[in-house]
C-alpha cells in the first residue's frame, strides 16, 4: 500500500476532518449509532442513490425498528417493503441476516468483524460500515468513492488488500464516525467519476494525483466501472417480475407478457428458475409469488 510520512497523513487528517464537519451531509443514518439502523442503511444504499434511500429508509424502519421485527416477518413482507430500491436480493439476505441474528445472537447485530461476516449478506465492506458507523471503531470503509479517493491521494492503482490497509491507516484514532463520513462526502461532491473538482478539494496539497496524467483510481480496487445496460436486460425483467408480485401472484404463462418480453417464454421461464432458486420467489402449481418462508 502507499506508505505516507507521517506529517503528510497528519496534513491529509486534519484537512479532511475540518472540511468533512464543515460540509457533512445532514442524512437520517448519521443520527442514529444503532446497529440495525445503520446496516439497514448501507444494505439500502448499496448501487441506488441516496435521494431514493431517505424515503424507503424511514418507511422501512418504521415498519421493522428492530431486528426481531424483521426476522419475524416473512420475506415476502421484506420485499414488499423494498418497493422502489430495486436489487432486490438485498432484501432477502438483509431478512436473512435478522434470522440468523436473532438466532444466533439474541437478537442483537455483533461487533465484532469476523461475526459480522459470518452473517448471511454481509461482506467486507458492510462489516467494517457497521463497526465504524454503529460502535465507532477505528477501521476504514471502503465504497467505490473512497476506493477512488485512496487510488489518487496514492498515486497509483490499488488491489483490494491495499486499499484496505491504506484506508485503515489513514483513520485517525478516536475519529473512525467523522473520518469515514468526510471521506463518502467527498467522493460524492469533490472527487467523483467523471466530476472532479481538485481545486477545491480539501487534499489537493498532499494528493498525488490533483488532476494530472492518467487517473490511478481507474480499474483500481474498489472502483466501479461502467455498468451493463439495463434497459431489456434480464435484471429489468427480474425487477418487473417482483414489482407485480407485490400486488399478487402471478400465472407463469403470463410472464412473458408482465414483464415486457412478449413471445420470450423460454427467456421469462429461466428468470422464474433463477429468482425461485435464489430464495426469492415460489412457485405454487401454475402461479408464481413472493416467497413466504
Amino acid at each position: 500500500m502507499p506508505e505516507l510520512a507521517t506529517a503528510r497523513k497528519e496534513r491529509l487528517q486534519t484537512a479532511l476532518l475540518a472540511w468533512g464537519d464543515r460540509h457533512r451531509r445532514d442524512l437520517p443514518w448519521r443520527a442514529t449509532r444503532d446497529p440495525w439502523a445503520v446496516l439497514v442503511s448501507e444494505v439500502m444504499l448499496q448501487q441506488t442513490q441516496v435521494h431514493r434511500v431517505i424515503p424507503r429508509y424511514r418507511e422501512f424502519l418504521a415498519r421493522f425498528p428492530t431486528v426481531a421485527d424483521c426476522a419475524a416477518a416473512t420475506p415476502a413482507d421484506v420485499i414488499s417493503q423494498w418497493d422502489g430500491l430495486g436489487y432486490n436480493r438485498r432484501a432477502l439476505n438483509l431478512h436473512r441476516c435478522a434470522v440468523a441474528v436473532v438466532a444466533g445472537h439474541s437478537g442483537a447485530l455483533p461487533a465484532e468483524l469476523d461475526d459480522l461476516l459470518a452473517l448471511p449478506g454481509i461482506g467486507p465492506y458492510t462489516a467494517r460500515a457497521v463497526m465504524t458507523f454503529a460502535s465507532e471503531v477505528d477501521v476504514g470503509v471502503v465504497d467505490t468513492n473512497v476506493g477512488r479517493i485512496l487510488a489518487r491521494v496514492g498515486g497509483d492503482r490499488l488491489t483490494p488488500r491495499e486499499a484496505q490497509a491504506f484506508a485503515d491507516d489513514l483513520v485517525p484514532s478516536g475519529d473512525s464516525w467523522r473520518w469515514n463520513q468526510a471521506m463518502f462526502d467527498l467522493g460524492a461532491s469533490r472527487c467523483g467519476k467523471a466530476t472532479v473538482d481538485c481545486e477545491n478539494c480539501p487534499l489537493r496539497a498532499d494528493c498525488s494525483w490533483r488532476g494530472v496524467g492518467l487517473d490511478p483510481a481507474v480499474t483500481s480496487a474498489g472502483v466501479s466501472g461502467r455498468q451493463s445496460k439495463f434497459e431489456g436486460s434480464d435484471r429489468q425483467g427480474r425487477g418487473r417480475l417482483i414489482t407485480h408480485l407485490r400486488s399478487s401472484p402471478v400465472a407463469i404463462d403470463d410472464v412473458a407478457e408482465l414483464v415486457g418480453w412478449p413471445g420470450e417464454t423460454e427467456r421469462a421461464v429461466k428468470i422464474v428458475d433463477q429468482l425461485v432458486a435464489e430464495g426469492l420467489i415460489e412457485q405454487i402449481g401454475k402461479q408464481v409469488r413472493l416467497a413466504q418462508e
